[in-house]
């Protein structure tokens, strides 16, 4: 960051009185511009033992299979959120749904939280961003084909707790050491 997005004067990084953080504060205003984890939120639809996913029809990891997820919009819960990007991605609606999982990845200062939910009237089919929408069984899922380290998490723990049909609330950190790149 550079400029302020209230004044438009230069900004500077440094530690704010009473904070612990370096901020970009503005040089003229002072304003401080507190930059803060980005939530995605998605579903992992179920039918039986099926999961739906959703091949990506955009970068990053074109063509590569995810649970339809997005980034959280102004004015949603996480909840609401998820419903949208199932339909934006997949044109599917989901039922029963749950929160299932949580991942805080500092590393990329986002956080992913996945609700568990049924296929609600067996109907699904490619939004915009998808370039094809099917659903798996746990034989059938193409593992070295996942486009994020998330979804392939998610869908080992589902398999695991799928056999006691016990699906608790799960939190995983995800970190990577300092200067590692990541898919």
């Amino acid at each position: 960051m550079k400029f302020c997005s209230h004044c438009g004067q230069p900004v500077t990084e440094r530690i704010p009185q009473g904070d612990t953080r370096p901020r970009f504060i503005c040089d003229a205003c002072q304003f401080v511009h507190y930059q803060n984890p980005r939530i995605v939120a998605g579903c992992l639809v179920t039918e039986e033992r099926y999961v739906l996913l959703c091949r990506r029809a955009i970068e990053p990891r074109h063509g590569f299979w995810t649970l339809p997820a997005g980034f959280m919009e102004n004015g949603e819960t996480t909840e609401e959120a998820a419903l949208r990007e199932t339909w934006e991605e997949a044109h599917a609606r989901v039922r029963d749904q749950q929160l299932y999982m949580l991942y805080n990845l500092p590393h990329i200062n986002q956080v992913y939280m996945f609700f568990r939910g049924q296929l609600a009237d067996g109907e699904f089919a490619p939004g915009e961003e998808s370039l094809e929408v099917r659903l798996f069984s746990e034989a059938e899922i193409p593992w070295d084909q996942l486009a994020f380290p998330t979804i392939g998490k998610t869908l080992r723990q589902y398999y695991r707790d799928y056999s006691s049909q016990q699906f608790p609330v799960r939190m995983r950190d995800i970190t990577w050491p300092p200067g590692h790149t990541t898919r």
